[in-house]
């Protein structure tokens, strides 16, 4: 295996598996993937949410943990997520490995090709600093152990699935925009949604957001919405996180992006307005200037990606 480029076959499943009830029927879903330790993201997502009306619920599906080596920012962030309902990424899977701090996977990621070696070794070594900060909880590494790698839920009527890379791996890049845009890949998130009999998967693990609306083998639309990152700027020069808000109303406050409606169900990618500041300083206190995570992250996070907001919603 090469690390942070391929991972185990335990990090599989099929899309057949979501042919299962859902755990429960909701008028609100929250998805929020991709925290990566960002604690001032992680309190306006709780205050965005506190705000909704109706039966809500909240997910965090995955990489909730990254940049939050200190052991106080890794307790509070994981104790918080975890009071609520989660499932693990590629981040919480390396963690939970007790007495293998990133070893022969590394961080798990499953870079793609088009990834420079560079960014694979650097992440790479971030995993190697946050799984000795893990390794000083081992209760939470038992309870990032024990989270599942998808969740199936009813939004409305509308069968939605959480998974945090793609409908067969924890890791998958099936639903990077880079991905969807090609015909081969959307013909093949097509087959996905019919054989998981799902109409929206919410998924995030590539960092760049989208929406994909997509018709089934029998004409129904549905959606991929990935929420690309919780807790880092996603656009250029547009310094805010984003979730993915599934509602049978649409969001009644400021921060819709962009969305799509699938049948009495809306699907929407809401802004994060963590203060900016106060994140960066908790950044910089980490991963000084010269530090792996500084080199990967430190421009995105001061000034966003070469990513524009247009790429991101209703492709076709």
């Amino acid at each position: 295996m090469t690390a942070g480029r391929t991972c185990p076959l335990s990090y599989r499943y099929s899309p057949r598996e979501f042919r299962t009830s859902a755990e429960s029927s909701v008028d609100v879903l929250y998805v929020v993937g991709g925290l990566y330790g960002n604690l001032q993201a992680l309190d306006a997502v709780l205050d965005l949410f506190a705000q909704e009306p109706g039966r809500k619920h909240l997910i965090f599906n995955g990489d909730f943990n990254w940049f939050n080596v200190s052991s106080d920012r890794f307790q509070r962030i994981n104790e918080v997520v975890l009071s609520f309902d989660a499932i693990r990424g590629n981040v919480e899977t390396e963690l939970s490995q007790r007495g293998n701090p990133a070893g022969c996977t590394g961080c798990g990621c499953g870079y793609p090709d088009w990834v420079d070696e560079t960014v694979v070794e650097r992440s790479n070594a971030i995993m190697r600093r946050l799984a000795a900060t893990a390794a000083g909880f081992p209760h939470l590494q038992e309870q990032l152990a024990a989270l599942p790698m998808w969740k199936r839920f009813d939004v409305g009527s509308l069968p939605v699935g959480i998974v945090h890379g793609d409908a067969v791996s924890l890791a998958g890049w099936g639903f990077a925009p880079e991905h969807l845009i090609q015909r081969e890949y959307s013909a093949q998130a097509r087959r996905w949604l019919d054989e998981s009999c799902v109409r929206v998967f919410a998924c995030t693990h590539t960092c760049s957001p989208v929406l994909q609306p997509l018709a089934n083998s029998d004409g129904r639309l549905c959606a991929i919405a990935n929420n690309g990152a919780a807790g880092m700027p996603n656009f250029s020069n547009a310094i805010h996180g984003v979730l993915t808000r599934i509602g049978t109303s649409p969001h009644s406050g400021i921060h819709t992006l962009y969305g799509t409606q699938i049948e009495d169900v809306h699907v929407e990618a809401l802004r994060i307005p963590y203060d900016d500041r106060c994140w960066q300083a908790d950044f910089l206190e980490q991963w000084p200037q010269g530090s792996p995570a500084y080199a990967s992250y430190w421009n995105r996070i001061a000034k966003g990606p070469h990513y524009a907001l247009s790429q991101a919603c209703h492709r076709t």
